[in-house]
């Protein structure tokens, strides 16, 4: 028989379901039937996030269906992301909300991340827009859990195997509150290792240690805000107690989507595995017919068709002699209000280089002649061509290590979430600008271009930061498969788990002996 799988993920940072589901902000892993021999393939059950999470682990599922084994696709049929594809099964379940609602959500979101207005104003409206998110998604997770088709399929419900238990990893950058450091009990010294959100290097001043305290000091008030209403769900559907932490801490392995070139270093956890830049490893050779907007041939036609509409390929340009910018504000953000959308097309009017940029918006009037507005664009493939000079990103994590992979320095304009962190720490070795998207003048995000680009010293810097990161023994896509299976054929991984989890507060905290 083969082996059944399922990768689970409570990951609340990403899809907000803190009960024992699989999802897809990290792979939960292979549900083993003991009793029953091993084969070499086995069935993965997934249930992908939206966004930059899941093309992050697209590859790892291409690779794992590559290796023999059978992966099904749980999504929500509201997704915009997640699509049949030829290496997974997917299965959708119903939610209470189109998928319209979610776009217009995804772009209200980021409207607001571009609204300068006043502090008690602006937290007021993050607040309710959270709050919304929030509902949305719990709603979500209680779909999934109470649906009577994957509960006949015994996709969910474990406790009715007498032989059948479901070890999980997760697939993920981090958690809200530090929930992921708290689960696996991993040492996290506030004097060195700056909390998430706060924007501080590892390097720190005495004001910012205090500043790290005292976010520590109110994340426990906020992992009770955040996650209450999802242990709720999981206990009722468990009808027994639990918590989300407690929950989270069984996974076998965490695949973080990290690397101490992009992260400040600090204390990990046996079963904590750095996969970071496992989403690019993968480039297509760019063509050179298209000399100065460097389009490649395997990419998508329709891409290579408007730009070739677009550009005079007759002769070589200016533009093309001077290489390229590529513009992209991430999976969420394609859309930016009129007047700060004028405000950056002024600025990059103002540069040489041709800019390719990612946008679904309303076209500024005052674009010029360099600058070219794609619905997609390919981006790993053109930040890998030697002509591409600078690369304008959000600092998701998804774009800033393919910035890294390829060497390019970056301006980061900073929107949300875990962007601050990232930025702070390519600004602080001196592989890219960062500046404040609410505040920045047009002259500032020029200046920032032109620095990145004329002063040596930040290519020079994310070319060494390339060079680190891919000096290894194993790419992190590899690393990422073998893990997988590793759990897959060990039905779990309890011998990397640390005598941590199962103290008590009380005794995990006493420093003396008796």
């Amino acid at each position: 028989m083969q082996r059944a799988g399922s990768w689970q993920d409570l990951r609340l940072g990403h899809d907000g379901c803190s009960v024992p589901r699989p999802s897809a902000a990290g792979p939960g892993l292979a549900a083993v039937c003991r009793g029953h021999p091993l084969s070499h393939a086995g069935k993965i059950l997934l249930v992908p996030m939206e966004g930059s999470p899941w093309l992050s682990m697209v590859g790892t599922v291409q690779q794992l269906q590559q290796r023999g084994h059978e992966i099904v696709v749980l999504a929500p049929e509201a997704s915009i992301h997640i699509k049949e594809g030829a290496f997974y099964t997917l299965k959708t379940y119903p939610v209470p909300y189109p998928k319209e609602e979610l776009e217009a959500a995804f772009v209200s979101f980021g409207h607001l991340s571009f609204d300068n207005l006043p502090f008690l104003q602006r937290f007021v409206k993050l607040y309710k827009n959270a709050q919304e998110n929030s509902a949305r998604l719990l709603s979500s997770c209680h779909h999934f859990l109470y649906n009577k088709e994957l509960m006949y399929v015994g996709v969910l419900r474990y406790s009715h195997y007498a032989n059948c238990w479901f070890p999980t990893v997760h697939f993920l950058n981090g958690l809200p509150c530090s929930l992921d450091v708290a689960a696996t009990q991993c040492p996290s010294p506030l004097s060195y290792v700056p909390k998430p959100l706060s924007s501080n290097p590892d390097r720190m001043t005495f004001l910012q240690r205090m500043k790290n305290v005292l976010i520590s000091l109110s994340d426990n008030f906020l992992c009770n805000m955040v996650y209450t209403p999802y242990a709720k769900l999981a206990s009722e559907f468990l009808q027994r107690d639990v918590t989300v932490q407690g929950l989270l801490s069984s996974a076998s392995v965490w695949l973080m989507r990290r690397d101490f070139v992009l992260n400040f270093p600090k204390p990990i956890m046996p079963n904590m595995v750095y996969i970071g830049g496992i989403n690019c490893m993968s480039k297509a050779p760019l063509s050179q017919q298209c000399r100065h907007c460097l389009i490649a041939k395997p990419l998508q036609l329709d891409f290579l068709y408007y730009v070739l509409a677009h550009m005079n390929l007759k002769a070589p340009s200016p533009e093309g002699e001077h290489g390229i910018e590529v513009f992209s504000l991430g999976s969420l953000v394609s859309e930016i209000p009129g007047k700060k959308a004028m405000e950056i097309a002024e600025a990059l009017g103002k540069i040489p280089q041709t800019v390719l940029w990612r946008y679904t918006g309303t076209r500024p009037s005052n674009l010029v002649k360099n600058m070219i507005l794609v619905k997609w664009l390919p981006q790993n493939d053109l930040l890998a061509h030697p002509k591409t000079r600078a690369f304008i990103t959000h600092s998701g994590s998804h774009g800033i290590y393919e910035g890294i992979c390829n060497g390019v320095p970056m301006v980061m304009l900073l929107l949300f979430g875990d962007q601050m962190d990232n930025a702070k720490c390519m600004e602080t070795k001196g592989a890219g600008v960062t500046l404040n998207v609410l505040e920045m003048t047009s002259e500032d995000l020029a200046n920032a271009l032109k620095t990145v680009i004329f002063d040596k010293s930040y290519k020079e810097n994310i070319m060494r930061l390339s060079s680190l990161h891919k000096d290894r023994p194993i790419e992190p896509l590899d690393l990422a498969g073998f893990w997988v299976e590793f759990v897959m054929r060990h039905k779990g991984a309890p011998h990397l788990h640390p005598a941590a989890q199962d103290l008590t507060w009380k005794k995990s905290h006493k420093s003396k002996a008796h």
